[in-house]
């Protein structure tokens, strides 16, 4: 797919990885826009740019709807539409509170669920679309006090596999991005494991629109993870354990310090203990 004029979508748009992926999609030569519940952010962001920026509550399909209809009639029909909103909570399973739960699986896995259901009906109709996930490297490698955040990445994983399966028939593609440690306030009090150094979201924007423009399936960023990832759920548990303790997996979204809680105060709103 050739960007120049095309019409994409970037939810989360507002920070850090989503914010990077409109620009380097507006860069591409697509008409942008980006969509985030953080509308003081989200107006910021799009001015910066120069993009077209509306409220979006990715999980509510009625706010998906109005701002797929605004962005159509804005911009033109949505050829581009990347998942990328999402939140990480981190810590003990036991120390995470029932509606934090609920929020982390409806915006990081029913999101995206939902986001792709409106906006692939749209292309189907039309023979042509490219759906990014930004799932992420934890979709593939668990790690202690990531048990939620793991399974919605898992499952986004597994969302975009099937849903590619369905749809490649009718001309839409359906492609994962999975980012490593990603240099974003998502990380914000947390020391990266061992081999896992932050990378840029400029370079997880990269990999979104190669695929989009390719067409690929999946993207591991940075690609040195890629056959590691994907090997992992066939080591042998000993040696993954191993791994895990020798890269400092087993402890480091355990011990998170209070660097991390503007974060937590962000994303944590709307919810009660």
């Amino acid at each position: 797919m050739n960007l120049t004029g095309r019409v994409a979508v970037v939810t989360g748009g507002a920070r850090g990885i989503g914010r990077a992926t409109a620009e380097a999609l507006r860069d591409a030569g697509a008409k942008v826009a980006i969509g985030d519940i953080d509308t003081g952010a989200l107006a910021e962001t799009a001015a910066r740019l120069g993009v077209l920026g509306e409220d979006l509550d990715v999980t509510d399909p009625l706010s998906i709807s109005e701002f797929h209809a605004t962005v159509e009639e804005r911009l033109g029909p949505i050829d581009v539409w990347v998942n990328n909103a999402g939140i990480m909570p981190v810590g003990s399973i036991f120390d995470q509170n029932q509606p934090m739960i609920e929020r982390t699986i409806d915006i990081n896995l029913l999101g995206a669920v939902n986001c792709a259901r409106i906006a692939a009906r749209a292309m189907v109709a039309r023979g042509e679309g490219r759906i990014v996930n930004i799932a992420s490297i934890a979709g593939r490698i668990p790690a202690a006090g990531m048990a939620v955040y793991s399974a919605t990445k898992f499952g986004v994983l597994g969302f975009g596999e099937s849903l590619d399966a369905e749809l490649s028939g009718h001309g839409v593609r359906v492609s994962t991005v999975l980012p490593s440690f990603a240099a974003t306030e998502l990380i914000d009090g947390l020391r990266p494991a061992r081999g896992m150094e932050p990378v840029p979201p400029r370079a997880v924007a990269t990999a979104v629109v190669d695929v989009v423009r390719r067409g690929d399936r999946l993207a591991v960023v940075p690609t040195s993870l890629a056959a590691l990832s994907a090997s992992w759920i066939h080591l042998p548990r000993p040696l993954t354990r191993w791994l895990s303790r020798r890269a400092g997996l087993d402890r480091v979204f355990l011990t998170a310090s209070g660097d991390r809680s503007n974060y937590d105060s962000r994303i944590s709103k709307g919810t009660k203990p």
